[in-house]
């Protein structure tokens, strides 16, 4: 899918979840905090800011279904405890150089 289908299929996802709720583009801009064009634009399929999305989806009851879109790591309990102090803080990445030939 493109951007532009992605954020169309957001958009259509964010007014589907607000019409279930049966709220109003305003009641829903109060409750997010956010301004009425804010969900004007994502219902529309126009990009927005990820503090924004988050706040309509807080407001909506959907902010639990982030971890849906990207899930944390399921370790057990015993595994963090072996893992503690080894988190990775960064990642390696791969030399340009081996890539440039």
């Amino acid at each position: 899918m493109s951007d532009k289908a992605i954020l169309e299929e957001l958009g259509a996802r964010v007014q589907y979840r607000r019409l279930v709720l049966n709220i109003s583009q305003l009641e829903l801009s109060v409750k997010a905090g956010v301004a009425r064009k804010v969900i004007q634009n994502i219902e529309s399929g126009h990009s927005c800011t990820v503090k924004g999305l988050v706040r309509i989806l807080r407001a909506l009851g959907a902010i639990d279904e982030l971890d849906l879109l990207l899930p944390g790591e399921a370790s057990s309990p015993l595994e963090l405890a072996k893992m503690k102090g080894r988190e990775r803080k960064r990642a390696s990445g791969h030399r340009m150089e081996h890539k440039i030939k």
